[in-house]
């Protein structure tokens, strides 16, 4: 296979956003929308990934120098068009032979598999290729003017159309592939002679059939070129996100009774038999095994769920924790950093903030793992088949042996032994009339 390399276009200053993140920086399904063009290039096995920032983008060159390394950074300054952006890429893949693929970093819907038709059309000998799509509504997209076959002559804006021209409904993605060195070449010749004065990537199309090149294209569905400009722009692409992912997670075996009202992160796992009741949400890094229950109005996050799990109404699961087989979370319980043992329970109101809970442990109504001391955060350990009475604080680092039993009400500041009754609150005392007595005490201030 030909070597591959991709040049995606992040430049842009994404004003549309009103927003001090920058524009592809913004999230759709948990991950920036850079981070999924990027995915896309890796999916089709690109040796070289280059990203091209603006001037002045710091927070977008820190995540590509992140993720990719420096080598993957290139400046566009100033911005003076498409053409140019490409351009600035130049020096990135010196000496890189094979084909080059143009992406967009605000084009988060578009796959690999929606590209690959590109490098096929490069395999059968053409010399540019460029990716399109049929609109239900042309009006704002440069229109591609086909020749015989899937032959691409030329490409017109919408302003500089003809009646004819505007009545075509092959539109121009603005992705294509080149060999790195015709890229280059024919990116060499753009001129800046329009309105705007800047160098357009789409010049690229007549110049190569100007010099004889055969340029060919390639359609995907218009869905996938979604591309995000605006606030409102980006909740339709997380809307698409959304409902696909969805429809996999079902089409798996996962059982939803009303899927449009949870949401998902890229990476959430759920296996076939898990059920998922409405308006869960699944922030990123999230594993559901199968029969796992996730009852209504629960956030999980970075947290592993195991088979046969019952999770919520209500329940919030954070960073670290690992619920258990068969183990009950139950309402408005809090789980940060805890591994909780095979058919463990806390059923009700409770924070269970770093340590462990054995199997078969119960966790009574309102405990809390007291687990920060004002600058350190300390573990909290439940032996397997300890009862923790309800409102008790367990104040860290403390560890309640296997079998042992807290007593409602107490403040466990001590390790509890196995199979032990721990106990810390006051002694009961009881004044016999004393509630008769105020009561006719104060009733008395009020006549006088």
């Amino acid at each position: 296979m030909t070597a591959r390399a991709a040049v995606i276009l992040a430049a842009g200053q994404g004003t549309r956003m009103r927003s001090p993140t920058p524009k592809v920086l913004h999230r759709v399904g948990g991950r920036a929308m850079l981070d999924w063009v990027i995915d896309a290039a890796e999916a089709l096995g690109c040796e070289k990934i280059v990203v091209v920032v603006g001037a002045g983008a710091d927070e977008v060159s820190a995540h590509v120098t992140a993720r990719l390394g420096a080598g993957a950074l290139t400046v566009q300054d100033p911005p003076l068009g498409t053409g140019h952006a490409v351009l600035a890429a130049k020096a990135a893949l010196a000496g890189f032979q094979g084909d080059v693929v143009v992406n967009y970093a605000d084009g988060p819907t578009l796959t690999a598999a929606d590209i690959e038709p590109l490098f096929d059309l490069r395999a059968a000998g053409a010399d540019v290729a460029v990716l399109g799509f049929e609109a239900r509504d042309p009006a704002p997209y440069g229109r591609l003017i086909l020749g015989e076959g899937d032959r691409l002559m030329r490409i017109v804006e919408a302003r500089e159309a003809s009646p004819a021209e505007l009545a075509v409904k092959a539109c121009n993605s603005g992705v294509l592939a080149a060999p790195a060195a015709l890229l280059f070449e024919l990116l060499g010749k753009v001129r800046a002679d329009n309105a705007k004065g800047e160098y357009y990537l789409t010049d690229v199309v007549g110049l190569a059939n100007a010099a004889g090149k055969e340029v060919r294209v390639a359609f995907a569905p218009e869905e996938a070129f979604m591309g995000v400009n605006s606030q409102a722009e980006l909740a339709v692409a997380e809307a698409a996100f959304q409902a696909k992912r969805r429809i996999e997670l079902m089409e798996a075996g996962v059982s939803m009774v009303a899927p449009d009202t949870v949401h998902l992160s890229a990476d959430t796992e759920v296996a076939a038999g898990a059920v998922i009741e409405p308006f869960v949400v699944f922030g990123p890094g999230v594993k559901i095994e199968t029969r796992a229950v996730i009852r209504a109005f629960s956030h999980l996050e970075g947290c592993i769920v195991r088979e046969g799990a019952l999770i919520g109404p209500y329940a919030r699961l954070r960073p670290g924790a690992e619920i258990g087989q068969d183990a009950h979370i139950g309402n408005f319980v809090e789980v940060k950093k805890v591994k909780v043992g095979k058919g463990a329970k806390a059923n009700h109101l409770s924070y269970l903030g770093d340590g462990s809970i054995g199997a078969g442990a119960n966790i009574g109504a309102g405990t809390i793992f007291c687990n920060y001391d004002g600058f350190d955060k300390n573990d909290t350990h439940v032996g397997e088949g300890a009862f923790i009475g309800s409102n008790s604080a367990l104040v860290a680092p403390v560890s309640i042996g296997a079998g042992a039993n807290i007593g409602a009400g107490s403040v466990i500041t001590r390790d509890v032994a196995p199979d032990a009754l721990g106990l810390a609150r006051g002694e009961q005392v009881e004044k016999p009339g004393w509630a008769a007595a105020f009561r006719a005490r104060k009733l008395a201030e009020r006549k006088r």
